[in-house]
């Protein structure tokens, strides 16, 4: 069994979030002193207060905290007398400390020159990123902090290692991989946020297709493709990346703590562009 120390730095290396509790006063007979802690994660417990029903409601307590994405830190007092059924009798206040809370998972397929450009990117948000490529010569030799590299033969494969809520963005070099990795992606349908690179024709292809796997329309609409805000233009691989970028950040404000996001929202919270503006007035006129 990993100690609580060894495991807050295994969890904070992967990404995942977990909450910190510790003893920081204890009143009469107690089953551990002052200082003693232990780590509750979404699925694991790591170390231990002193077991018991105290132990189980800190992990309630913790994983609800998990749940709703709560990042301030919490107090309780507990009386281990009648309560909580334990034979102690005294009493302990526990520190809830939130760690390694994240914003977004995010997933990215494809290494290309767009991919190069927009992981840095989501790097340098409260994000942890996949970046997942079959090509090892594409990526670069740095790759940013908080990024894992996954070189995969079969990047589809590594669709059921993502945690539920993640953030999928696919971009690869390939369009059947491309079409092979969407219908996995909305098989899952537990995404926060679908993207998939490519024009307005390339979606009616993908949707023609996706219906014809037997997919309803109604999962098929929650992909975003074209993908990333349109008021950003340009075709250099960092103004696309920008692009995708910002569209993350405005679903991750508007959904933060949710394990699903619609993807029909997202319209409304993106800028209105001057000429749709101009159209509506038009209209009203």
């Amino acid at each position: 069994m990993y100690n609580w120390i060894d495991a807050l730095a295994d969890l904070q290396n992967r990404g995942e979030p977990c909450v910190l509790v510790t003893i920081i006063e204890e009143l009469g007979s107690t089953p551990r002193n002052a200082g003693s802690k232990m780590v509750i994660s979404a699925r694991q417990t790591f170390d231990t207060i002193g077991g018991g029903h105290l132990e189980y409601k800190a992990m309630q307590i913790a994983r609800e905290m998990l749940a709703s994405g709560k990042q301030d830190t919490h107090l309780e007092r507990f009386s281990l007398g009648a309560s909580l059924g334990q034979c102690c009798g005294g009493a302990t206040v526990l520190l809830f400390e939130p760690m390694g809370q994240v914003q977004a998972q995010i997933a990215v397929f494809g290494a290309g020159h767009v991919g190069r450009a927009l992981v840095p990117l989501l790097a340098s948000l409260p994000c942890r990123v996949r970046w997942i490529d079959s090509r090892e010569e594409e990526f670069p030799q740095q790759i940013p902090h908080g990024v894992r590299k996954i070189v995969s033969e079969e990047p589809v494969d590594e669709i059921d290692e993502l945690p539920a809520g993640c953030y999928c963005i696919v971009m690869t070099h390939n369009h059947q991989l491309d079409l092979e990795l969407t219908a996995a992606i909305l098989k899952r349908n537990d995404f926060a946020y679908f993207g998939l690179i490519g024009s307005k024709t390339k979606r009616v292809k993908f949707e023609h297709r996706l219906r014809d796997r037997g997919f309803d329309n109604s999962v098929v609409q929650r992909m975003r493709c074209p993908m990333g805000i349109g008021e950003v233009k340009g075709k250099l691989p960092v103004e696309i990346a920008i692009s995708i970028a910002g569209e993350i950040i405005a679903t991750y404000n508007a959904n933060f703590g949710q394990q699903t996001a619609s993807a029909e929202p997202i319209a409304k919270l993106l800028p209105v562009s001057r000429r749709s503006q101009a159209t509506k007035l038009k209209a009203s006129n």
